[in-house]
């Protein structure tokens, strides 16, 4: 221990003559001050930097989120995701279909439609859960097909729908006149 504490001595003596001791000058204080404040009026901006970088990034990761569709279909063979592709795609152009057929005179219909479809999308979700959890088999893809032609058919049954009572208006206007 003793040869411990030469060696701290001997340290420093020897770094005595390295050490700085002098004293700052007379306007030292007055210089440190003065750029102490000089600082602080440049990091005002600092936050506002800092939250324009976040708003850009999550502006970015918000407008270019990947497209979920793609993913939630790894776990599915070619067909499988071929399937429900195409008829993804018909049940997006018949809802449009209807969509596009919305008046006042029918927006009741288009309603009750839209909900009906939210319930038949509830049940394909149920079935997709079936697949991942289950597995690929004839009977949950059977229920899936079955789902989306339900689909496809209802929306179908509601433009024809939508299309009768256009006409039934059109001709009970031109009895009318």
């Amino acid at each position: 221990m003793k040869k411990n504490n030469d060696n701290l001595e001997n340290l420093f003596e020897r770094l005595h003559c390295e050490w700085d001791i002098h004293q700052p000058d007379e306007n030292h204080y007055d210089r440190f001050l003065a750029k102490q404040s000089q600082r602080k009026r440049d990091n005002i901006w600092m936050p506002l930097a800092i939250a324009a970088s976040l708003a850009l990034l999550i502006g970015f990761f918000i407008c270019n989120k990947p497209d979920v569709k793609a993913d939630e279909w790894l776990f599915a063979s070619k067909e499988t995701r071929e399937t429900d592709s195409i008829f993804s795609a018909m049940i997006r152009m018949e809802l449009s279909k209807v969509k596009e057929k919305k008046s006042p005179l029918n927006e009741k219909i288009i309603a009750d439609a839209l909900v009906q479809m939210k319930i038949l999308d509830a049940d394909y979700e149920k079935i997709k859960q079936e697949l991942i959890k289950n597995g690929e088999n004839q009977q949950i893809i059977h229920a899936m097909i079955r789902n989306l032609q339900t689909r496809i058919s209802f929306l179908e049954n509601v433009l024809q729908h939508l299309e009768n009572t256009e006409d039934l208006k059109q001709a009970t206007d031109e009895k009318t006149i």
